[in-house]
């Protein structure tokens, strides 16, 4: 049908002869330095060696942890101290690699070969992972950050680096990517379990991409819409597109960024949300 000149399409409900599980991750260690959380966030509610601005509390609701490694944001006492935090409250660990940007926080395109993103994607996966296990803590996934995560949604070369680089390192590990994307394509290629993400604060274009940050509208500061919109991407497995499109997103795990102001009260509003409708909150990996 029409609505005020906009094609709606509609989408078929999703019958689930089973409990509905999602898995609830968020973007973190991203501080360093002088930083907080991330070069737009100095520092003040964290600190060198700490996890920084919104992650001590943020990682009390989430299930599944997105660490960066270094190249984008955090440091080394960040990583060690955001795995602790993770651990603590029985968050699983994963790697965030991005593209070596700390000025552009990750998020600018760079022009890499495949040789130079399988590398350095594994140099992360590896960072994170040896020191999660030197704190205990088993690795459980990778997701790209970034314009890296952006870009291999729609490039195959780039993803099957990444998705190379990440089965090197274990082939028992999970990649996250935008659903039916490049990634999660090159992931299955590589004989890896893959994990279709949504993120219920961000925009949606009608293809199913993100919209581009510089976008008026692409990211949803209204906490009551972004709880509406994961519990709709949970039981009916659809967005609804900026320009008033119908999407299907059959998704396994919500992110919340860590950086985005009030994120840890976000996420906490999020995770209720589910629960009180009836799905379960549980780490992408667990059983």
């Amino acid at each position: 049908m029409e609505q005020r000149g906009i094609a709606i399409t509609r989408c078929p409900f999703v019958l689930y002869t089973g409990p509905l599980r999602i898995d609830l991750n968020a973007d973190v260690g991203e501080a360093f330095g002088a930083y907080a959380n991330g070069p737009w966030s100095p520092a003040g509610t964290g600190g060198p060696g700490s996890p920084g601005g919104n992650d001590a509390s943020l990682l009390k609701s989430v299930t599944s942890a997105n660490v960066a490694a270094g190249f984008h944001a955090g440091d080394p006492s960040v990583l060690r101290d955001t795995i602790r935090t993770a651990k603590s409250h029985g968050v699983a660990v994963g790697a965030h690699p991005g593209f070596p940007d700390l000025v552009g926080f990750g998020r600018r395109e760079m022009n890499v070969t495949a040789k130079e993103a399988e590398d350095f994607v594994l140099y992360q996966i590896a960072a994170v992972a040896g020191v999660a296990a030197a704190e205990g803590v088993r690795l459980q996934h990778v997701k790209p950050h970034g314009a890296l995560f952006n870009m291999a949604a729609r490039d195959a070369g780039l993803a099957t680096a990444i998705a190379t680089a990440t089965a090197a390192f274990g082939p028992s590990l999970i990649l996250f990517g935008l659903p039916d994307s490049e990634i999660l394509k090159a992931g299955r290629a590589a004989g890896l379990r893959v994990a279709a993400e949504a993120f219920a604060d961000r925009a949606y274009e009608a293809d199913g991409s993100l919209v581009s940050r510089k976008k008026p509208g692409a990211v949803i500061h209204d906490a009551s819409i972004v709880v509406s919109r994961a519990i709709r991407m949970a039981t009916e497995k659809v967005v609804t597109a900026i320009d008033g499109t119908i999407v299907k997103l059959d998704v396994d795990t919500i992110c919340v960024h860590g950086d985005t102001p009030g994120a840890a009260d976000l996420a906490a509003r999020l995770r209720a949300g589910l629960e009180a409708a009836g799905i379960t909150v549980r780490a992408i990996g667990a059983v």
